[in-house]
């Protein structure tokens, strides 16, 4: 049974380039990367039939779907997904992977299709947060028979651990913007506040890295225009990533909710000291007992003021927190992306028999 991956039915921008390539290094162009690798002769579900670097790209209405399983990231149109499988006669195999919070839809009708979709086809979450949602979703938004029967898996994304750089020196330190949008529920503008009141206190130079369509946002312009910060574009290869997180001192975070916290984990696991919002989400990603916390904004200021000003101490204090003394050690046992690979891959044998 061959593997076919479906994603960017709501993206305005295109997935693969002239040469073939997958363009960018958002989250979801990295997961298509991690199954597009776990899956041999994995396909890419896309607007026309053509050869990519490392896999093939065909329409959906192209797809055999007696002998492949459709793993949609688009989980709002399963239904749609599924019916255009079946115009062939076969009976469609189709697995949600749902890489999102479903709290990022606020329409009634979103969620009753979502709720649909997790009752219906069988739903692989990266996180507990986003599996204990999805539950949620289908709770409220279907009927009971259907909701008893729903199949809801999840495991942790994880990182890439190898792709840690050594960690570099800088005259200033640096805080970086951990997300790739301006979009509110990330809360820019409390970022933008904390980080004012930090560069009057101590230099910093603070980095945001946003996606294209975020850079000319007004909140994107607004950070630009301090003397103290660089935005600019996502950085055009993995390496590139790693090397900027490895010169990184520190990061603040302030979103309201996260289905997993990817850029946290890469950017803890490579030394910067992470300041969290005081939330669930966040919670769950560090040791207990974990110290930057914040519940407030002069909070949140004085531990971003103690993290670039004492580093290594902040460094020395999260090694203290855990057996064997290493925090970086920690979070590469906590958040292994092979963890991820046995579980997706465990999981599709088990609900699909291949």
């Amino acid at each position: 049974m061959k593997v076919a991956v479906k994603y960017g039915a709501f993206e305005q921008e295109p997935v693969v380039d002239e040469r073939g390539e997958l363009l960018g290094q958002s989250a979801g162009l990295t997961l298509i990367r991690r199954l597009l690798k776990l899956f041999p002769d994995a396909i890419l579900i896309g607007s026309q039939t053509r050869r990519g670097q490392g896999f093939d790209m065909m329409p959906l209405e192209f797809i055999d779907a007696e002998n492949t399983l459709v793993i949609n990231m688009d989980v709002i149109d399963s239904i749609a997904v599924w019916q255009t499988l079946h115009s062939s006669g076969a009976e469609p195999k189709l697995m949600n992977f749902e890489w999102k919070n479903p709290s990022v839809y606020h329409h009634r009708i979103n969620f009753a299709a979502m709720g649909l979709s997790f009752a219906m086809f069988p739903t692989f979450c990266n996180s507990a947060r986003t599996a204990a949602e999805v539950r949620e979703v289908v709770r409220k938004w279907t009927i009971q028979p259907l909701a008893e029967k729903a199949k809801i898996a999840w495991v942790n994304l994880g990182v890439h651990v190898e792709r840690v750089q050594p960690r570099v020196s800088s005259d200033v330190p640096v805080v970086l913007y951990p997300a790739i949008s301006m979009d509110s529920r990330k809360q820019p503008e409390k970022f933008l506040e904390i980080v004012d009141r930090v560069a009057k206190k101590t230099p910093i130079h603070v980095e945001a890295r946003l996606h294209e369509s975020h850079l000319v946002s007004k909140l994107a312009m607004n950070l630009s225009l301090r003397d103290y910060a660089w935005v600019g574009p996502l950085t055009s290869t993995r390496e590139a990533y790693w090397d900027a997180l490895a010169r990184t001192t520190a990061f603040l975070a302030t979103a309201n909710e996260e289905s997993y916290g990817l850029e946290y984990v890469e950017a803890m696991l490579a030394g910067a000291i992470g300041i969290f919002p005081d939330r669930p989400w966040a919670r769950a990603l560090v040791p207990q007992n974990y110290p930057y916390f914040y519940n407030d904004s002069p909070t949140a200021e004085n531990l971003l003021v103690r993290a670039v000003t004492a580093p290594e101490d902040c460094r020395r204090e999260l090694d203290r927190l855990v057996e064997g003394g290493s925090f970086a050690d920690w979070i590469r046992g906590a958040h292994n992306d092979d963890d991820f690979e046995k579980a997706i891959v465990g999981t599709v044998k088990e609900w699909f028999g291949a």
